[in-house]
């Protein structure tokens, strides 16, 4: 089969995906929920450059399931929810769903070492294990059917973390509705400006490939891709520079093998 034909199956599988995932209308009645025991253990657990001590994590484990419980509990719904409190809820429930199954295949090298497949239908995101208020989701859906499709913000990809190397660092705090707008420009500067993750002067950019991946989410309001590098990275660019895009490490972003 031609990579034409195999891009073309996979858009469409992706967007027919997206049009079933996407979550419509209210769940319950519940109320925004507090993230401060997830904050507490990224701080306990996540060093400053965004390595996870999955081991500590491991021993710990009783309060991640206590925060998965409560997330598990309070399914965010427009009556009673902000859309801060929600893109908030989001963001922290793939990051912290995702410490979850790491830990539940722990040790591993890769995240994509739990499940290979074919992408957006049977790979390691499309493990049906998260289930909230009795809706049951992957953390694609999470992702793309919700938080990309319903919040129109393309600073979340410099928010939701893979747990892997070249992904932007699990930051060691949660996300909240107060700080959300300053939490987002925080990722996205620390992100852009990560040598390790891209490789910006004044004439050449090396950049994650998740500008390329997602490329269209960064177009809107007029502004694609580069104004965003523009507007985050401490480096003067030039009005035309040449850009390349560096090979994606899906290496586990575990302390232990950067110690």
């Amino acid at each position: 089969m031609s990579k034409k034909i195999i891009s073309f199956l996979t858009a469409v599988i992706f967007t027919t995906l997206l049009a079933a995932c996407g979550v419509q209308g209210n769940f319950g009645e519940s109320k925004p929920i507090s993230h401060q025991s997830f904050d507490a253990l990224l701080k306990q657990y996540v060093t400053l450059e965004g390595w996870v001590d999955y081991r500590g994590l491991m021993a710990d484990r009783s309060k991640l399931d206590h925060y998965l419980e409560l997330l598990s509990s309070h399914h965010p719904n427009e009556k009673n929810w902000s859309r801060n409190e929600r893109l908030a809820y989001w963001i922290n429930a793939y990051n912290a769903f995702t410490l979850q199954l790491i830990l539940d295949h722990y040790p591993v090298e890769s995240i994509k070492d739990i499940k290979k497949g074919i992408p957006f239908v049977n790979t390691v995101w499309d493990i049906k294990f998260i289930k909230i208020e009795g809706k049951e989701y992957d953390l694609n859906n999470i992702e793309h059917g919700i938080i990309r499709s319903e919040f129109n913000e393309p600073r979340i990809h410099f928010a939701v973390n893979c747990a892997s190397y070249s992904c932007p660092v699990l930051q060691n705090f949660a996300y909240t509705a107060g700080q959300l707008d300053e939490q987002l420009d925080h990722a996205a500067k620390e992100f852009l400006n990560d040598p390790r993750r891209n490789k910006i002067q004044e004439q050449s950019l090396q950049l994650s490939k998740i500008l390329s991946w997602y490329s269209g989410d960064f177009k809107q309001d007029g502004k694609d891709v580069m104004d965003y590098v523009r507007q985050y990275s401490n480096m003067d660019i030039a009005e035309d520079p040449k850009v390349d895009y560096l090979d994606y490490d899906w290496r586990l972003n575990d302390k232990r093998m950067y110690d």
